[in-house]
């Protein structure tokens, strides 16, 4: 993500902690072009014809963060955290779709090395989702990495601040966790081993 402004963001952060609701337009405009970026990321592992479009998941997502009780460290938190809320939206779209769509239209996932899948077209977001949960089970830490760096697209120093660890902690779970997601989204049984502490 682009580090402009970051003690502007802080500060404004902070007031919104504050209850002082005159920082969250100011905040919405520092921080916009970033989060849509964002969503863009977030939406480029969905269809083509999705019709959620980035500019709406980046207002659903900041009216959520924004009247939420959050307690943000830091902006590498509050990008953390707004990836996550993204990554929930597009879910839960991706529920309410399932129940009306149509048989017969498949698309491909790709995740780094994770083989492309053919699946029902809301199936692959969910298939994530229930993915990610399980390695979340198993290891919070590197569940909450692959969400900031693949669909939030933070860089490993962004990740890093935001979970206190150090960048070579990520880079290592993040390397462990594409390679458990590889084998449970690849239906290879049980890929508990590389999630495990290490």
């Amino acid at each position: 993500m682009d580090n402009a402004a970051p003690g502007e963001v802080t500060r404004l952060l902070m007031e919104l902690q504050g209850r002082n609701q005159e920082a969250a337009p100011k905040l919405f405009d520092l921080l916009y072009s970033q989060l849509r970026h964002m969503a863009q990321r977030h939406l480029q592992h969905e269809r083509a014809d999705h019709t959620l479009q980035a500019t709406a998941l980046v207002h659903e997502a900041y009216l959520r963060l924004a009247g939420g009780d959050q307690n943000w460290r830091n902006r590498a938190h509050f990008f953390a955290i707004a990836s996550s809320a993204m990554r929930r939206i597009l879910v839960d779209h991706a529920r309410a779709k399932r129940a009306a769509k149509r048989p017969g239209m498949r698309e491909d996932l790709n995740l780094d090395a994770v083989p492309n899948l053919q699946r029902e077209p809301y199936d692959d977001i969910i298939l994530i989702d229930i993915a990610l949960q399980r390695l979340s089970g198993i290891d919070e830490r590197k569940g909450r990495i692959v969400e900031m760096r693949y669909f939030g697209g933070l860089s490993a120093e962004e990740s890093a601040e935001a979970l206190g660890v150090s960048v070579i902690t990520v880079q290592r779970d993040w390397s462990l966790a594409k390679a458990w997601l590889h084998r449970e989204l690849a239906g290879e049984g049980p890929a508990t081993s590389a999630a495990s502490p290490g």
